[in-house]
């Protein structure tokens, strides 16, 4: 099983859905056993679903999430042969200088609004119950997004799009994006039959992105919503939470700790938001609501230090996740927050903005704003058709950002009312991560 996994992480050149149902086959089992994620072998020892779970509730992290589950699932492409790739627009070229794996990268760059594609062709394949994640760096994160476009043989397709990397200039350095369909054509995608990659850099000034290690990982049993509500406002507690309760779904919070202790007018009190938690909501760090981009690296360390000491000793179970204040981040704060923080984000979109769950990058997770309740809807239908995860953002009803009150229980409804999906947190969401390796 070991030698075959080693020969498919060199093969390029895919040879039909045999393969690709035969790699699927593999994906996820020890490769010395094919036991279920999460059991132990007969000697006792754990696997990496149970090794790696979230230990109990503590200031510093046991291990860099990023570092460990940095290569899931199995390799499709390394890009250390660019033979097979065809430049349709813009130019792309090796580069032996940024590496995310191997001794080189693809590099796409265009100027003036172009934006790039290059594609490949595969035999065809069955791609139903497969999706693909890529690793991702770039010089231009607030002018870009990343779409990898599958193709069938008759010319339907679906766009896999990551819409923002971040608002600001701010180097993330590499990220992995296990982007979630965002568009398809009017005759959708026909997933048993792909044989067209395109990977697309939508460009709004001057691009510069490098692509390395493209993966395929298994498709979850159906499609998951987070609700998250940033900043821990009253109008959640007094408005939102009874409609939680009337539809039996939870929430994730992220309250901000010096808003909270300082019982700032309109803010949850400890108190409130541990009967939030005690009634199934999730309560996750908001950092100090300062933009970590903007920080030093010590003075972010002793801001993420403190609040991560008040979760601990406030007994708040969702403090291994972080929201980060106003999107902000880059490779420093990165590099901070594995420290003390297993999962979080995001990179945040207006429009759809999906995510599959076994691939995505553990600290860089996207999510959309739920300032419209058709996009916030079209969401919901994505992550059940395609059996992937959306993750909803809001803050209080008065807010531009958020819907309004009715807006919101349309919302609850729709997800009530549709088939395969389910909302969960982000203790949910990150063991299905874990299970992708």
């Amino acid at each position: 099983m070991s030698n075959q996994r080693n020969t498919r992480r060199r093969f390029l050149a895919l040879s039909g859905a045999a393969t690709f149902a035969g790699l699927a086959g593999c994906m996820g089992e020890d490769p010395e056993t094919s036991e279920d994620p999460g059991s132990s072998d007969e000697n006792g020892n754990e696997n990496e679903s149970t090794k790696y779970g979230p230990p109990e509730l503590q200031v510093e992290t046991e291990y860099d999430s990023r570092e460990e589950f940095k290569q899931p699932g199995e390799q499709f492409d390394d890009f250390e042969d660019l033979e097979p790739w065809e430049v349709v627009q813009g130019s792309a070229e090796a580069d032996e200088d940024v590496t995310f794996d191997g001794s080189q990268s693809l590099k796409l760059t265009a100027e003036d609004s172009e934006n790039v594609i290059v594609e490949r062709r595969i035999d065809t394949t069955d791609m139903t119950d497969l999706e693909l994640s890529t690793a991702v760096r770039t010089s231009t994160p607030g002018n870009v997004a990343i779409d990898i476009r599958l193709i069938d043989i008759y010319g339907g397709y679906a766009h896999h799009q990551l819409r923002s990397v971040t608002y600001r200039d701010s180097e993330v350095g590499w990220f992995r994006t296990n982007p979630g369909v965002f568009s398809e054509s009017t005759t959708p995608l026909e997933r048993d039959v792909v044989d067209k990659i395109q990977l697309i850099v939508y460009n709004t000034g001057d691009a510069e992105v490098w692509v390395d290690d493209m993966r395929i990982h298994e498709k979850p049993e159906k499609g998951y919503v987070v609700l998250c509500w940033d900043d821990g406002h009253e109008d959640f507690y007094d408005r939102a939470s009874p409609l939680h309760d009337e539809y039996g779904v939870n929430a994730v919070q992220a309250a901000v700790r010096q808003w909270t202790r300082g019982q700032r007018s309109g803010v949850m009190t400890p108190a409130q938001l541990k009967e939030r938690q005690e009634a199934g909501d999730q309560i996750v760090a908001h950092g100090t609501h300062t933009q970590f981009a903007d920080m030093d690296e010590e003075s972010l360390r002793d801001a993420l230090r403190t609040d991560k000491n008040w979760a601990v000793s406030n007994e708040f179970g969702g403090g291994h996740y972080i929201v980060y204040p106003h999107n902000s981040f880059d490779q420093t704060a990165l590099d901070v927050i594995s420290e003390y923080y297993y999962a979080g984000g995001f990179n945040q979109s207006g429009d759809k903005n999906l995510t599959g769950v076994h691939g995505f990058d553990p600290l860089v997770l996207p999510r959309t704003i739920g300032h419209d309740l058709d996009i916030a809807m079209q969401c919901v239908d994505n992550a059940a058709k395609h059996r992937q995860c959306t993750i909803l953002n809001f803050h209080a009803f008065d807010q531009d950002n958020t819907l309004d009150e009715d807006e919101y229980e349309q919302l609850l409804q729709h997800i009530n009312d549709t088939e395969d999906v389910e909302v969960i947190d982000f203790d949910d969401l990150w063991t299905m991560r874990r299970e992708g390796h």
